[in-house]
């Protein structure tokens, strides 16, 4: 599996005109699933993410640490992008013969938000098969790419 994972003070998912998911300040996960992804990279992916420290620290706190979507309880914003398993080493054209079939990516996306909420995360998703408008307004900007 491969995550984008952004800060973002809000982000949202349009599918048609219509606004189909929203969060406000809190992580957008950009999620593409390989071949070889199971049930149990997709646990680990979203314990990962849901306890990756890349929040500031708290101005007002004694604790100088940088803080995590489960230390403040911010939500998550899931879209599938099979994209990030495009390759363009040969060529211009990327190929997609890493991304996983819709068959298998779909029930491990949603394996990962199921066990994103396991743990407690306010999660939002996309829509898998559609075609989305993905905005976003970076916080740091902080950009980490996740690879399980």
């Amino acid at each position: 599996m491969r995550a984008v994972v952004q800060t973002v003070g809000r982000a949202s998912v349009t599918v048609d005109g219509e606004v189909v998911a929203a969060i406000g300040p809190g992580l957008l996960v950009l999620l593409g699933v390989t071949h070889t992804d199971t049930v149990t990279t997709a646990a680990e992916l979203a314990r990962k993410v849901y306890e990756l420290r890349i929040f500031p620290p708290d101005p007002a706190g004694e604790d100088s640490a940088e803080r995590s979507a489960a230390q403040l309880a911010a939500p998550i914003l899931v879209v599938s992008q099979f994209t990030l398993y495009g390759d363009v080493r040969r060529g211009r054209r990327p190929s997609w013969s890493a991304a996983a079939p819709a068959e298998l990516a779909e029930p491990l996306v949603t394996a990962v938000v199921e066990a994103l909420a396991a743990r407690g995360a306010t999660v939002r998703t996309g829509r898998f098969r559609t075609h989305m408008q993905v905005e976003s307004v970076n916080i740091g900007p902080q950009t980490i790419l996740l690879e399980l």
